[in-house]
C-alpha cells in the first residue's frame, strides 16, 4: 500500500499529461497510472510501415494544444525539455474528384482573393466569417474551452447579455446553432469554397446536418489561419518524452503496465485505486479518470448507476469510427495539382453533399462508398520523420462504421458478425488508395509501404476509443457543453467525493488540447 500521494490521475492522454503536470507544478505529488506499455492515449510514434518512416499512429496535429491555455503555461518547460513544432503557411487545401482545388494560407487576404477568384463575394464572406470569430472571441472561447459551471462563465454571460441585449445574445446562440451545411450554401455561391469547409465538421464528431457544425467550422478555419497545422518535431513522442520528464522533474511518478481496474471508496470518499495485479494505491486528496463514462462507471465502479441519471450509462452514444492509413514513399507525392504538393493538410472529397452521403452511410453501419479523406504530409513541415527525399502519408477516413453492416458501393461482403476483419480493412484501404492514386502521378509506383488501421484495430489500441471513435463520444449538441459527458453533468465531478473524470468524454471536449485535464488542474489548485 503506497500513500505517498495527493493525486492520483488514471490514464496518459494529453487532458492526463497536462493535469499532472500542471498539479506537480503546484507542489502537488501526482502518481500517473497506464494500462499500457507506453504513454500518451492517442499520442504514439513508430516506424510502422518501413525502417527510417517516423508516423503519429493515431493523432498528429496539434493546433488546439499550441493555442491553448496548457500550452501558455506548460511550453516554456517542455521547449526546455526538447519539444519543438513544425508549421507551414499552407495549412489546409481541398481537391474534387474533377481536379479542382483550393489551398487556404495563413494570409486572410490572400484568402480572400483566392475565394472571390472562385466566386465573386465568397471572399468578402469569409472575411465576414472570419473577423466574426475576432469579434466574438472572448464569447466563444470562454464557452468552448472555459470551466462552464463556474461563476466566471456566468460573468461572461451576464457581461454579453448587458452588451449585446439578450435578444441578442438568443440571436448569437441561435446562429452558432447552425448546421454547416445552411451556413456554407447561404454564404458561399462556389462548390469548391463549400468543399473546402465541409470536412471539418467530422474532426469534431460533427456531421454537415447537425446543429453547431456551422459555427466549428468558422471556429476551425479561424484556428487554421490564424495557428497553422502543426505538428511536433521528430513525432508526437517526443512530446510524451518531454512531459515524462517534466512530471519526474515536479517530483511526479508515472507506471505503465498498470491496469486499474476498481476505484476504492472509503466513507463515501474515492482514496485509492486497485490495479489488475492486486497493488493498491492510495491519494489523499483526489483521483482522476482521464477514460470515457463507460470505462468509469461499469468498469472501475462496478456498474455503478448515476446520480439523477439511473440510464445515462446505457444511453451514452459513441459517434463514428475511424479508419486510418500510413504511407511511406520513395519518392515526394507527384499531385496532379502541384499547390497541393505544399499544404499540411489536403481534403480529397466530392463536396458537402458528398461529405453528408459518406456521413450518413457510415452511422448506417456501411462502408462509404466515396469517403472523405483527410491526407496529410508529415514530411512537408518536418522533413525529419523520414529519409532524405522520401516522403509520408497520413489518412484519415473520419465517416468509417464501427460495426460494419453492408458496403454502399455494393462491392464488399460485410462480415457476418459485423466485425471489421483483416480482408475487409485491406479491401476498403484498396478503395481509399485508388481514390488517392487518381490526384497523384504515379502514386502506386511510388509506394514502400502501407499500414492500414480499421475502427476495430484503433479500438485496440486504445480502450477508450469504443468502435474506433476517437472523439469519447458523440459530440452532438446533445451530448457536449453543458450536457458532456451527462445531462446532469458539473464540470469535471462525478458522483462520488474526490472523484474526477477527464478527457475527451468530458467539456471541452476532443482534440489534443489537453482543454479538461488544464481545468481541472487550475480549478484544484485555485
Amino acid at each position: 500500500m503506497n500513500t505517498n500521494f495527493d493525486y492520483i490521475v488514471v490514464g496518459s492522454g494529453i487532458n492526463a499529461l497536462v493535469c499532472a503536470a500542471m498539479l506537480g507544478g503546484k507542489g502537488q505529488r501526482v502518481l500517473v497510472l497506464e494500462r499500457n506499455d507506453r504513454i500518451g492515449g492517442c499520442m504514439r510514434s513508430d516506424e510502422i510501415t518501413a525502417p527510417g518512416f517516423v508516423h503519429d499512429v493515431m493523432a498528429t496535429t496539434f493546433i488546439l494544444f499550441v493555442t491553448g491555455p496548457a500550452y501558455s503555461v506548460l511550453g516554456p518547460d517542455l521547449e526546455r525539455l526538447g519539444v519543438e513544432f513544425c508549421n507551414t503557411d499552407i495549412p489546409h487545401a481541398v481537391v474534387l474528384p474533377d481536379g479542382r482545388h483550393l489551398v487556404i494560407r495563413r494570409d486572410r487576404n490572400v484568402n480572400v482573393q483566392a475565394l472571390d477568384a472562385l466566386a465573386s463575394g465568397d471572399g468578402a464572406n469569409y472575411r465576414q466569417d472570419m473577423e466574426g470569430i475576432e469579434k466574438d472571441a472572448a464569447l466563444l472561447f470562454g464557452l468552448l474551452g472555459g470551466r462552464l459551471w463556474s461563476f466566471a462563465t456566468l460573468k461572461l454571460m451576464l457581461t454579453e447579455a448587458w452588451r449585446r441585449g439578450p435578444l441578442g445574445l438568443k440571436a448569437l446562440i441561435g446562429n452558432a446553432l447552425t448546421p454547416a451545411r445552411s451556413w456554407l450554401e447561404s454564404s458561399y455561391r462556389s462548390d469548391v469554397a463549400r468543399a473546402l469547409w465541409a470536412p471539418w465538421s467530422l474532426h469534431a464528431g460533427l456531421g454537415p446536418e447537425d446543429a453547431f457544425s456551422g459555427q466549428i467550422g468558422k471556429v476551425i478555419g479561424f484556428s487554421l489561419e490564424a495557428g497553422g497545422s502543426p505538428i511536433v518535431k521528430g513525432g508526437a513522442g517526443k512530446l510524451l518524452s518531454a512531459f515524462s520528464k517534466l512530471i519526474a522533474e515536479r517530483s511526479g511518478t508515472i507506471r505503465t503496465q498498470a491496469d486499474v481496474v476498481s476505484v476504492i471508496r472509503t466513507g463515501g470518499r474515492a482514496t485509492g485505486v486497485r490495479i489488475a495485479s492486486g497493488a493498491e494505491f492510495f491519494a489523499a486528496k483526489g483521483i482522476i479518470c482521464s477514460m470515457t463514462p463507460t470505462q468509469l462507471y461499469e468498469r472501475l465502479l462496478g456498474g455503478a448507476q448515476v446520480m439523477n441519471e439511473p440510464d445515462a450509462i446505457a444511453n451514452y452514444r459513441h459517434g463514428k469510427g475511424n479508419f486510418q492509413m500510413h504511407y511511406a514513399l520513395d519518392r515526394m507525392p507527384a499531385w496532379k495539382n502541384a499547390e497541393l504538393a505544399q499544404a499540411a493538410v489536403v481534403h480529397l472529397t466530392n463536396g458537402i453533399d458528398g461529405v453528408s452521403k459518406a456521413c450518413n452511410e457510415a452511422l448506417r453501419g456501411m462502408l462509404p462508398e466515396l469517403p472523405t479523406i483527410c491526407v496529410q504530409q508529415p514530411h512537408v513541415l518536418d522533413p525529419s520523420r523520414c529519409p532524405p527525399g522520401k516522403a509520408i502519408l497520413w489518412l484519415q477516413m473520419p465517416e468509417a462504421p464501427r460495426f460494419v453492416k453492408g458496403d454502399a458501393a455494393s462491392l464488399l461482403d460485410p462480415p457476418e458478425d459485423g466485425r471489421w476483419t483483416e480482408s475487409v480493412r485491406e479491401a476498403y484501404a484498396d478503395r481509399v488508395e485508388a481514390m488517392l492514386a487518381a490526384h497523384i502521378d504515379g502514386f502506386q509506383e511510388s509506394v514502400v509501404a502501407r499500414r492500414a488501421y480499421s475502427p476495430a484495430d484503433v479500438e485496440a489500441m486504445n480502450i477508450n476509443l469504443v468502435g474506433g471513435d476517437p472523439y469519447g463520444g458523440s459530440s452532438t449538441i446533445d451530448q457536449a457543453l453543458l450536457w458532456r459527458p451527462f445531462k446532469h453533468s458539473v464540470n469535471h465531478r462525478t458522483d462520488v467525493e474526490g472523484l474526477y473524470l477527464i478527457g475527451a468524454s468530458t467539456h471541452p471536449g476532443s482534440g489534443l488540447g489537453g482543454g479538461s485535464g488544464f481545468l481541472l488542474a487550475q480549478h484544484l489548485t485555485g
